[in-house]
């Protein structure tokens, strides 16, 4: 049987919700240490190997560890040790919407400033990890634009849409720089761009908007991975070997009602107006034709075992299309709070339950069963061995189960 071997040593990976922005009413986030993950970190990543997961996205805080362009890693080592001890391999985010207080995005220096940053962390992190070494420059750049000079939530805290299209393009520029800075230390690093699968539908009584909700569709979703692919403004210096490998999130909240002031309206499960996930990958398949991974995924409550299925039943049916998926990132690993009410969202592989002030992880079983079911379909690991690192993963299995189980995409996902 001919063999094809994946990038990554398994299917399913994971991840830690890692923000550090400044918030529109908090200052300084950090929510690595919200969700006690920071002190947990052996303890996370040993849930992750019991569950036959060996990767997690997992974040360097920019503006904790650069002060004044001098940079301090050391917060990293004992993250970087529970990593060896559990055999877990990093996807590092570099930039998870948070910047150091000194820098300006809109400052041509940023680039330069950020490229200096991703070089000083290449040369720390890629000596103390097992290969292959993984980067997310700038995480969501299309959102954190929203958020940061749309909607003000986050710094820069911006409010119109221009400004989000001059900060999208800075944050495109310094993630191609960065790019290019942990490239001169380690040819080899691949590098997952990550940013949201997006469908935005016109109100059924407004047929005015149904041309800006196709724009938001069609081009705002994909002018970032756009611009790193040289695709768009070409002078930034994109290329297919910058974009590299292609990270879709997907989120019920990701297929919209279009609003003309503040964020859109999710559509409801049972929304006629919804495309099937299949058919959104296959939008970013035919445009980049590079290899992608689902970067981030979760349903909610009691409902996360039923969306990995449908996530799953989509996924398979792309992979019997031809796509080249990686792999599916269970994102998070751990709850985490909703950045606005600070209430528990429950989306993850574990919720956490406060005994005393100390956050205990508990595996949603369901959720669990869930992902046990899938990866006896696909012929993976229910735990991981020995050495998760001696062989990537064989997607020839993930191809042959595609092609035997035969789904089809199905517009009602839940």
């Amino acid at each position: 049987m001919a063999k094809r071997p994946g990038i990554f040593p398994t299917f399913f990976m994971s991840g830690f919700e890692c923000s550090t922005f400044l918030w529109k009413d908090q200052g300084r986030r950090n929510l690595n240490s919200e969700t006690q993950h920071d002190v947990r970190a052996l303890e996370d990543y040993q849930i992750l190997r019991e569950l036959g997961i060996a990767v997690a996205r997992e974040g360097v805080p920019w503006p904790l560890v650069d002060r004044g362009g001098r940079f301090d890693f050391s917060t990293l080592d004992p993250y970087l040790d529970a990593m060896k001890r559990a055999q877990i391999l990093p996807l590092w985010d570099l930039c998870h919407y948070g910047y150091p207080d000194d820098v300006d995005p809109f400052d041509d220096a940023f680039g330069a400033r950020f490229a200096a940053y991703c070089r000083a962390a290449a040369e720390y992190l890629i000596p103390r990890t097992h290969a292959p070494h993984c980067f997310t420059p700038i995480n969501e750049i299309t959102f954190f634009s929203f958020c940061g000079a749309e909607w003000g939530w986050v710094a820069p805290y911006r409010k119109t849409k221009s400004d989000r299209h001059a900060f999208r393009l800075a944050l495109c520029k310094a993630a191609i720089a960065g790019v290019k800075a942990i490239r001169e230390v380690a040819p080899e690093a691949r590098m997952v761009h990550i940013d949201p699968l997006v469908h935005v539908v016109a109100p059924r009584d407004r047929p005015d908007q149904i041309e800006v909700a196709r724009h938001e569709t069609c081009v705002d979703t994909f002018l970032a991975w756009d611009v790193l692919a040289g695709m768009k403004h070409p002078e930034l210096g994109g290329s297919p070997e910058v974009l590299d490998i292609v990270g879709a999130n997907n989120y019920s909240f990701g297929q919209m009602e279009y609003r003309e002031q503040g964020p859109h309206k999710a559509l409801d499960p049972d929304d006629d107006r919804i495309v099937p996930l299949c058919d959104l990958l296959g939008t970013v398949w035919e445009r980049y034709c590079r290899p992608m991974i689902i970067g981030e995924t979760s349903g909610m409550g009691k409902g996360r075992d039923a969306w990995l299925r449908d996530v799953m039943e989509e996924s398979l049916a792309a992979v019997d299309r031809g796509m080249d998926l990686q792999g599916v990132c269970l994102f998070p690993a751990v709850d985490m709070p909703d950045w606005h009410t600070g209430e528990w969202l429950h989306n993850g592989i574990c919720d956490l339950i406060d005994t005393n002030g100390s956050l205990k992880p508990v595996a949603d079983r369901a959720y669990v069963d869930e992902l046990r079911r899938w990866q006896k379909e696909l012929n993976r690991v229910l735990t991981l061995d020995a050495d998760p690192f001696s062989d990537p993963v064989e997607l020839q299995d993930v191809i042959d189960a595609a092609h035997r189980l035969q789904h089809r995409p199905d517009r009602n996902w839940c």
